[in-house]
């Protein structure tokens, strides 16, 4: 079994229904969800949208392969509705990123671990340091802890819920 670090974003709908059932669907589709850090509230990134986002990060266990986990996250965002287009960055009901897989270094067409920007934003380190501060980036050498120290990313970030409430879904 692989651990697998997950960020889900969510800005448009009933945003922490969303992530709830985000969170319901990996552990149905993926495997099971071991952490879940606190929900935060945070502005866009890269682009001006009329809603916030809700942004937190999952640690899964999973058997599926980093492909088969890639295909698997794009189900389950077409099964709450994202729909896929061709701006970067959008407003969407729901966005999963594949932070970390174990400690794999994969630079693949359409896959890319760890996450290229994630040492770029507060939203994905914030709640990733409560998960795993001690966790050393594969490439860059530094625990989320340092990497947060070091961020450049000014963007607020509130948190607003415990994990709880996506308990039990």
């Amino acid at each position: 079994m692989s651990k697998v670090f997950l960020g889900l974003g969510t800005n448009l709908g009933n945003r922490e229904s969303n992530l709830r059932a985000a969170v319901k669907k990996t552990d149905e589709q993926i495997g099971r969800v071991l952490l879940s850090s606190n929900i935060y509230e945070t502005a866009p990134w890269g682009f001006d949208a009329e809603n916030d986002f809700l942004n937190m990060v999952i640690c899964v266990e999973t058997d599926h392969s980093p492909s088969e986990l890639l295909k698997k996250i794009g189900m389950i965002e077409s099964m709450l509705g994202r729909e896929r287009n061709q701006d970067r960055y959008t407003s969407r009901v729901i966005d999963i990123d594949i932070l970390f897989y174990d400690d794999l270094v994969i630079d693949e067409k359409g896959l890319k671990i760890p996450h290229r920007l994630m040492h770029e934003r507060k939203f994905v380190l914030v709640p990733l340091c409560e998960l795993a501060p001690d966790m050393i980036h594969p490439v860059l050498k530094k625990t989320m802890s340092v990497l947060l120290e070091e961020c450049r990313d000014r963007s607020r970030i509130k948190m607003i819920y415990p994990p709880s409430p996506l308990k039990g879904g």
